[in-house]
């Protein structure tokens, strides 16, 4: 059940959707893929209204994986790329650029069911974009990696961004959101609760806290600041401070009349700062 959601996916980006467990961002891709009907509104696809026609551009890898077990990787491959409208040789071709790029030569011959996980991902993947689709959704797309076939998977979404497509992409992994996503939606309790740029959220959360790096010690001044964390590195001092009575510029002025300071910047929010304060508001 969703409630009134409206949400607008720039064009060749990666859009991160968000939300906890049941927030309804399962929901929301069946309705865009064309596999639930929604209630009332309507989706766009490039400005038109989304039919039967659109189903081929899009590769959709769902959390929930559906490959076949006992069929063996090279015919389901070949087998879901004509499903999504290639010929036989566009698909041949296809799957054997993907199987080189992935290093999976020696899995065509096999049944699914006596891969890994991570094979079994690695092969999913590969069946969601062998159609070459210009919108690609993502639902938790590094589940069974280890970091280096991860950080493979990585590559390949910033690669097909940059050859043009738009890709979807749902999470949980707050430091993958960091790494890829440019704008995203946040869904909870079947509503919108946070949505825009990544960059332009970060930079709006207004923050009094700051990391600090001087040449000498310094002491708090609870009226002014109080000191978070303090640590000596290096012959410098690594200072994390909350200011209250006290603009930034007039605290380095304050500052600067005793110590050098080589670094006073405020703490941008991380993604995952942003992501438990819109789910307690």
């Amino acid at each position: 059940m969703l409630d009134s959601i409206s949400i607008s996916i720039p064009a060749q980006r990666i859009f991160g959707l968000l939300g906890p467990n049941g927030a309804g961002k399962t929901s929301l891709i069946r309705i865009i893929t064309g596999i639930t009907a929604a209630d009332s509104g309507k989706v766009l696809f490039k400005g038109e209204k989304f039919s039967e026609k659109h189903i081929s551009q899009i590769g959709y890898l769902p959390e929930e994986r559906g490959l076949y077990k006992k069929m063996k990787v090279g015919d389901q491959l070949l087998y879901l790329a004509r499903l999504k409208g290639l010929t036989k040789a566009q698909a041949k071709e296809n799957m054997h650029t993907w199987i080189e790029k992935f290093n999976m030569g020696d899995w065509l011959q096999k049944p699914i069911e006596s891969l890994s996980k991570g094979m079994q991902q690695k092969v999913q993947f590969v069946a969601t974009i062998i159609h070459n689709p210009s919108l690609i959704i993502l639902d938790e797309p590094f589940t069974g990696f280890d970091p280096i076939n991860a950080n493979l998977l990585k590559d390949e979404i910033l690669d097909l961004r940059a050859k043009g497509a738009t890709i979807i992409f749902s999470t949980h992994r707050m430091e993958s959101v960091e790494e890829l996503c440019s704008d995203i939606a946040m869904i909870n309790q079947a509503k919108i609760v946070l949505e825009g740029s990544t960059k332009n959220l970060r930079s709006i959360e207004k923050t009094t806290e700051y990391q600090l790096i001087t040449s000498s010690k310094i002491e708090s001044d609870e009226l002014l600041f109080s000191i978070l964390d303090e640590k000596f590195h290096e012959e410098l001092w690594h200072y994390q401070l909350k200011l209250h009575s006290i603009s930034p510029n007039n605290f380095i002025a304050k500052l600067a009349a005793n110590t050098s300071i080589y670094l006073f910047a405020a703490k941008v929010p991380s993604m995952n700062d942003l992501f438990i304060k819109a789910l307690q508001l």
